[in-house]
């Protein structure tokens, strides 16, 4: 019966989600209910786990998520982005610019969002294609596929955030973790765009997107790069100085990393350097980018607050006696993980909502998988997020701002990107699967 219950509430937040366009927020919301009345709680029960999930889950990870956005929206807004994305391209070199495009899209996605991110740097795929003869296909599939590695494998990205707040797994380590991960998926996307790329071509039926003006701003790299490193860092170092060893000591140098590397001070010191970076634009013209992002910021944060009550009320059924588990734990568990993640991703488009729901579901099973340890537990987080990137298509927003963006075909686009994302997915689980066996 419990079984069948979470069989019914999935499919409902699947048909809702799609066919009805029901919010997310509500279809969580919905399906925590109907299930505690169909496990037989009581009305009080019910409305008291609800509020214990929703509230537990946003404890740590709330302002996480609205400075982090703030952190997205001002590089956004000073083109920090472009300055971002022209560093790594004289680094790299114009001979290898779609590696420097698909790295570029991947630093960037950290904090802004990679809807935002393609429609930003799109602009850049005609103008080097121009420069260096390399179709553009090949830049806009790299472009695309970098900006989706970090946004389901790297905080303070909400996904992985979400997920790790979830499975309550330490946020220094997925982070470390996720980028041992996302830089593989991220590079397989490159390699993928070099193979596909030269085979695939621009609608000519459809009208050219206006290529926007390189937007002329002082910001030097080191300035644009600080708001989105300086966290990273210190997040990492919490986590190592909090390795039982200690290697730092435990005097006022453990402290003070083990204080600024909490993920809140940690995104509000990157809140204060990418405030700086708007410190010559006009207030007028800046002052609604805050409320901007919490915007933003507000939509994410409600989404895994409800995942949160929904998880709390799939933690009351002893899932994991319902299954025979002993010979899915460990890999097994990852690999449960990751599929459940890919056909919520595949049947719904959003990642966020893969990785919120299926951290729910798989939440009760990580101890009978034997994904005890702080290890285990963040690499279950990028099980999840490999998941959620198998695959975008028809249904996901991001399908067609890739697709409009680089004026393509659906049909292109399915070829180009929806395959990309497939083979990037599985790049990802190979590598987690990886981690595991060699930690």
């Amino acid at each position: 019966m419990e079984l069948l219950v979470l069989a019914l509430v999935v499919l409902f937040i699947i048909v809702a989600t799609v066919k009805f366009k029901m919010h997310p927020i509500f279809s969580l919301t919905i399906a925590a209910v109907a299930s505690g009345f169909l496990l037989g709680l009581s009305p009080t029960d019910i409305m008291n786990t609800i509020a214990e999930g929703f509230g537990k889950t946003l404890s740590g990870i709330g302002l996480v998520i609205a400075f982090g956005t703030v952190i997205g929206i001002y590089l956004e807004k000073t083109g920090s982005t472009q300055v971002l994305a022209n560093s790594i391209l004289k680094i790299i070199g114009l001979k290898r610019s779609p590696l420097a495009i698909n790295l570029a899209g991947y630093v960037i996605s950290i904090p802004v969002f990679c809807d935002s991110g393609f429609i930003i740097l799109s602009s850049l795929n005609k103008a080097i294609s121009k420069k260096t003869g390399i179709p553009v296909m090949v830049f806009a599939i790299s472009l695309a596929t970098g900006l989706y590695a970090a946004h389901v494998f790297v905080p303070p990205t909400p996904g992985p955030l979400a997920a790790a707040a979830l499975l309550e797994a330490d946020l220094g380590l997925v982070l470390l973790m996720g980028l041992a991960v996302s830089i593989p998926v991220s590079l397989a996307g490159y390699f993928w765009a070099r193979l596909i790329g030269k085979s695939l071509k621009e609608d000519e039926t459809v009208d050219d997107v206006l290529e926007k003006e390189e937007f002329k701003t002082s910001i030097k790299p080191i300035q644009a790069f600080m708001p989105l490193l300086v966290p990273i860092v210190l997040i990492a170092m919490k986590s190592i100085v909090n390795y039982p060893t200690h290697p730092l000591g435990e005097g006022i140098v453990f402290h003070l990393l083990d204080f600024l590397g909490n993920p809140i001070m940690a995104l509000l010191v990157g809140v204060f350097l990418a405030l700086s970076l708007g410190r010559k634009v006009p207030a007028k013209d800046k002052e609604g980018w805050v409320s901007e992002a919490f915007k933003q910021a507000g939509a994410i944060v409600l989404i895994t607050g409800a995942g949160g009550a929904f998880g709390a009320i799939l933690r009351t059924m002893d899932i994991a006696s319902m299954i025979n588990l002993e010979s899915s734990s460990g890999m097994g568990g990852l690999l449960i993980a990751f599929v459940i993640a890919a056909v919520l991703k595949t049947a719904q488009g959003s990642s966020t909502v893969a990785i919120i729901t299926t951290s729910a579901i798989i939440a009760p099973l990580l101890e009978s998988f034997g994904l005890v340890s702080a290890m285990d537990k963040s690499l279950a987080v990028l099980a999840v997020g490999a998941g959620a990137m198998t695959v975008s298509h028809i249904n996901d927003s991001y399908f067609w701002v890739v697709s409009q963006f680089s004026n393509i075909t659906v049909k292109t686009a399915l070829r180009g990107h929806t395959l990309g994302t497939l083979f990037q997915g599985i790049v990802g689980i190979l590598m987690v699967l990886l981690l595991y066996f060699v930690q």
